[in-house]
């Protein structure tokens, strides 16, 4: 396998606030990254830093060989046109805490709108391909509806079939369970398994340990802007190494 993804000594802050220290790593094509820590620790923003949707302060992100957001100009990094920028991210798909689906649209207008628009394909290829993407996530029958008349699950996964609509190389998913009521959490965690059966290559934040020690190729623990740990999610999840980890495991597991 190659790598789709290459983190190399990013760092991010926010004014005096630095939310990433020097992180690196890998996610190999067909992978899935499960990043896991307490609120504050840098999971979220790393995430938006891979697509471009916040810009790095030191470092690199590579996605299938092209360093996102910025050309190499002999040993200096230059940040590319937002035209440029989008042209990478076009097949980065995210999936947010909350949906962002467009209320007054329906899930079938939500899922073909990003391909017409800035793909350009017509109306009936892209709702075909609507149709077989929300079947693929259990919703065909509700394809009419607007977010309001749907679940929090039904709507995330509408959320999940707009960004397959892309045909993504690379999924990454914001907690994408966390405002869901518990019983709503299966029904989005079955559709994401279905991704990563199918070789769907994934950067998951995520506080579902299960759906970690069942899915994860690799689990990443991060607190206060550091990667502290990482390795097989089974190994880290029965035996972490590290005292900030094992804090941190005895009160979530």
């Amino acid at each position: 396998m190659s790598a789709m993804v290459m983190i190399s000594n990013v760092r991010k802050q926010f004014d005096e606030n630095v939310v990433l220290k020097d992180i690196n790593l890998e996610v190999q094509t067909g992978e899935v990254l499960c990043l896991v820590g307490p609120s504050g620790s840098g999971k979220s923003t790393l995430l938006r830093c891979i697509n471009h949707l916040e810009t790095i302060d030191g470092g690199q992100i590579v996605v299938d060989g092209e360093t996102i957001g910025y050309r190499r100009d002999a040993n200096v990094l230059r940040e590319l046109k937002p035209r440029d920028v989008a042209r990478q991210v076009q097949h980065i798909g995210m999936v947010f805490q909350q949906f962002n689906l467009f209320a007054h649209m329906t899930a079938l207008e939500n899922v073909i709108l990003a391909p017409m628009r800035v793909s350009g394909i017509n109306r009936a290829d892209a709702k075909k391909r609507a149709v077989e993407l929300l079947t693929r996530v259990g919703l065909a029958e509700h394809a009419h509806k607007r977010p309001e008349a749907l679940s929090g699950g039904q709507q995330q996964r509408v959320a999940i079939a707009r960004a397959l609509a892309m045909d993504p190389k690379l999924m990454l998913f914001d907690e994408p369970t966390s405002p869901l009521d518990p019983e709503l959490v299966g029904e989005v965690l079955e559709v994401m398994r279905d991704l990563a059966a199918d070789g769907m290559t994934m950067v998951v934040v995520t506080h579902e340990m299960g759906f970690a020690r069942e899915v994860g190729d690799t689990l990443a623990f991060m607190a206060n802007g550091y990667l502290v740990e990482k390795g097989a999610p089974a190994e880290v999840l029965s035996n972490p190494q590290e005292v900030r980890t094992k804090s941190f495991l005895s009160k979530v597991m």
